[in-house]
């Protein structure tokens, strides 16, 4: 059996009062959020939960996003940054570090599917998980009970949620973005360019993974560079067509 959930965030502002959800039906789910942080935050924050909420849980996972971001970050882009240590290509500190670090380890061993869906484009449980996430946020600008939801529950499990599936907003710790975590402006997730061949992007996270280890691999072997490799094997492919 299959767990199927979206996770979506949204920032007022971004970077602005933000919220992060995720959905699998309307007795299970869960959302969070801060005063200030980003839509990227918000969207990461929901797929982390989201695996630590199923940690104990003997099922595979299949998650809907609309955030290529957070797709491409964790399945082709962290093995690289990992290797460079959290710094990108141009020599600057990976955005969101603390995230991605934390979902790296939450994803070790997990089978998980990845599914890009186009967002605001009546996908249900991506709609949910957006309602979801900017009810959080909303709540956070104007001060009100956080919508939080009942969490994760097994199947045949009943529920009892206080009206509304709200709960107190959160103490003052914790609502911000970690002080060492630069909060600044990012393209929002919904902007980005859709995947190629249609609306959806199946995407398997340890398929990725392994891939690209061994493809450095095999470059180190022959003691050239990962991207001289790659960039070698593409140009001898189109030779052959």
């Amino acid at each position: 059996m299959t767990i199927i959930a979206a996770a979506d965030g949204s920032a007022l502002g971004n970077p602005g009062p933000a919220g992060w959800a995720w959905y699998i039906d309307d007795d299970c789910w869960h959302a969070g959020g801060w005063k200030n942080a980003t839509n990227n935050r918000g969207e990461l924050m929901a797929v982390l939960d989201l695996l630590e909420s199923t940690a104990d849980v003997d099922e595979d996972l299949k998650i809907f996003c609309d955030s290529q971001y957070v797709i491409n970050a964790l399945t082709k882009w962290m093995p690289g940054w990992k290797r460079k240590g959290w710094k990108k290509a141009d020599g600057k500190e990976v955005l969101n570090r603390d995230l991605l670090e934390s979902l790296d380890e939450a994803l070790t061993g997990r089978d998980v599917e990845f599914e890009w869906v186009k967002g605001h484009n009546n996908h249900a449980m991506n709609e949910a998980a957006d309602e979801r996430a900017r009810a959080v946020a909303t709540a956070y600008q104007k001060g009100t009970a956080v919508p939080e939801g009942p969490g994760y529950v097994p199947v045949g499990t009943s529920v009892s949620v206080d009206a509304g599936g709200e709960s107190p907003a959160h103490a003052e710790a914790g609502t911000e973005a970690p002080a060492h975590v630069a909060v600044e402006p990012e393209a929002p997730a919904h902007a980005e360019a859709p995947a190629p061949g249609g609306d959806t992007t199946v995407v398997s996270t340890r398929v990725a993974r392994t891939v690209a280890d061994e493809l450095v691999s095999r470059a180190r072997a022959q003691g050239v560079h990962p991207q001289e490799y790659l960039a070698d094997l593409i140009g001898r492919s189109l030779e052959r067509e």
